[in-house]
């Protein structure tokens, strides 16, 4: 065993101060203007076309990838 074999390990056990982050100070008010229902349903939707049809599209066509042609 090496004579920095116990300085290795204390700077490995020791407490990680670079790990600490320092929170942030944030404050939320009220919306200054409502959404309406159009922006809401454009939101919806277009999250919708983004994530969930693609998805659905691999899961609908998984048996065709499985097939080595």
């Amino acid at each position: 065993m090496s004579v920095l074999t116990p300085l290795l390990l204390r700077g490995l056990t020791g407490p990680a101060r670079w790990l600490l982050v320092p929170r942030a100070q944030v404050h939320s008010k009220p919306p200054r203007e409502q959404l309406g229902t159009m922006d809401i349903t454009i939101g919806l939707t277009s999250c919708f076309l983004c994530f969930l049809l693609p998805a659905g599209w691999v899961l609908s066509h998984l048996e065709s990838y499985k097939k080595r042609e």
